[in-house]
């Protein structure tokens, strides 16, 4: 962090907080930046069971094989081919058992598949296909992770809250969901990562300025789930997948203005024939089951041979439509789809801090509102 963002930091603290206490927090400013965060290195599949794979590296390389003996170095931009056969993995003559590493010199990036990254590449062989994971630092994967997950231009504190949400997740998934060879993937499963190609100054802005920070509760780092834009009002978790969880509850959504607010698409009755069977023709389509906020859990379709139901999830997937927060009808030979948000409806809403970030609420209060009674903590 430089000194003049330090300054930036002090001009808000000046703003928000008594001048009996800015003092206090000014110098715990200073001890933030004097002792950093520990490095966390997180692993990230990047390419997982592919037949083939092109590697490479911005500058010279070494490579290491299985027991992290040096084997040989490649040279710099070079797109070579990985084989993965019965018995080895190898990389031209450079050969492994099960797994090689490649680890770039003064801090070159890494070429996997189509795009470059930071950190190193440890590609494993299971049976005949090749998994490729990414090593790399936390912050330098928050970096492209903002960019990916949110609008590089959004104003600085819609990104830092996305930033704090992106690193608390990460290391949420990487603590209780990781297996023994990667803690995420590059999908919105976990969340979106493309190395450099989703890099920008404001993401690096927001990364470094929210350095290490995360949102607890009970000393613990939170599920920080987040989405595009609720359409006014986040749900409860336990009333989208399973257990209540004490910070992930239902509140006012500021969302008023995403481009996703309010949608409709219109679609032919058959798509909706292929998801039931023996109905005839549908004749109207009703929620039985809602969550409170109104996404649909459960749909009865109804034809002029009968009835089905069809839960909300499923119709989301088949018909790829933005959110459950719907409602159906159909003329006999179209069906018309009208909702609104983006997303499963938990936790912060990006389209929701954009609005607050833009009206100057800052990212700890846009935290506070969206994950409630959580604290934001500085990572030990």
């Amino acid at each position: 962090m430089t000194f003049e963002s330090l300054k930036s930091i002090n001009f808000v603290v000046k703003s928000v907080l008594n001048k009996k206490y800015h003092w206090l927090l000014s110098g715990l400013l200073w001890l933030l930046i004097v002792f950093p965060a520990q490095a966390i290195e997180l692993r990230v599949a990047i390419k997982k069971d592919v037949s083939s794979l092109k590697i490479g590296s911005s500058t010279e390389a070494i490579v290491k094989d299985d027991l992290g003996k040096q084997i040989g170095q490649i040279t710099p931009m070079s797109s070579l081919a990985v084989k993965a056969e019965r018995n080895k993995i190898s990389i031209k003559n450079l050969v492994g058992k099960t797994e090689l590493i490649i680890e770039p010199k003064d801090n070159g990036y890494v070429w996997i598949g189509d795009r470059w990254y930071r950190g190193k590449t440890r590609l494993i062989r299971e049976h005949n296909t090749i998994t490729a994971i990414n090593h790399v630092d936390l912050e330098d994967y928050l970096y492209s992770v903002v960019g990916a997950e949110a609008v590089s231009t959004w104003p600085i504190e819609a990104l830092k809250a996305q930033a704090v949400a992106a690193r608390s997740y990460a290391l949420y998934k990487r603590n209780s969901q990781a297996n023994n060879i990667y803690d995420v993937d590059t999908t919105v499963g976990t969340q979106v990562y493309k190395g450099l190609d989703t890099e920008y100054t404001t993401t690096h802005e927001a990364v470094n300025s929210t350095l290490g920070q995360i949102m607890t509760y009970n000393n613990e780092v939170i599920l920080a789930a987040f989405h595009s834009s609720s359409g006014g009002h986040t749900e409860n978790v336990e009333d989208i997948w399973t257990s209540p969880l004490p910070y992930l509850r239902a509140v006012v959504d500021y969302d008023h203005k995403a481009p996703v607010f309010e949608w409709q698409q219109i679609f032919p009755v058959s798509r909706i024939k292929t998801l039931v069977a023996g109905v005839g023709n549908i004749r109207g389509l009703q929620p039985v089951k809602m969550t409170p906020r109104g996404r649909v859990i459960t749909m009865k379709v109804t034809g002029d041979r009968g009835s089905a139901n069809l839960s909300g999830k499923e119709i989301r997937k088949a018909l790829d439509l933005r959110s459950t927060l719907f409602r159906m009808s159909t003329d006999g030979n179209n069906v018309r789809v009208s909702g609104r948000g983006f997303g499963h409806g938990l936790g912060l809403s990006q389209w929701g801090a954009y609005y607050l970030a833009q009206q100057g609420v800052d990212y700890h209060r846009i935290l506070a509102h969206y994950y409630q009674n959580a604290s934001l903590t500085r990572l030990e």
